[in-house]
């Protein structure tokens, strides 16, 4: 399966660019008040881009499964995973005001990006090891 490690490498980055601009155009209409952002239709594109993106993940687990003891940016990247669905849930529907969901997709994006920076740097603090270095 390694000869197909840089085709499934670039269907999970073009995952992670679907789910991440879904999830802010979605964030973004909630907080202008469109109903079309909890659509069905935009709901399961959403858990289908989602179920796409993990799929690869676990496929370059099993390929490179030394990645995961590498330094611990993988587990920092999950845990961080597990944050960005739970602010995201509430910046889309579980925030009890316009100013709470705003707070938590604000959240959510920042823990985006910082997952993105650990992706890329194939380290626990992300962009910050480098600063710090």
């Amino acid at each position: 399966m390694i000869e197909f490690y840089t085709e499934i490498k670039w269907l999970h980055v073009a995952a992670v660019i679907a789910s991440g601009s879904l999830f802010l155009l979605r964030g973004l209409a909630v907080q202008g008040g469109a109903r079309w952002a909890m659509s069905p239709p935009l709901r399961y594109a959403s858990y289908t881009i989602d179920t796409v993106l993990l799929t690869a993940a676990f496929m370059l687990l099993t390929i490179l499964p030394g990645a995961v003891f590498a330094n611990g940016w993988l587990t920092t990247k999950v845990s961080f995973l597990v944050a960005y669905v739970v602010l995201g849930s509430y910046a889309l529907k579980r925030g009890h005001s316009r100013r709470e969901r705003l707070a938590f997709l604000i959240a959510a994006v920042c823990v985006y990006a910082a997952m993105i920076a650990i992706a890329r740097s194939h380290h626990p603090l992300g962009a910050l090891h480098a600063v710090l270095a």
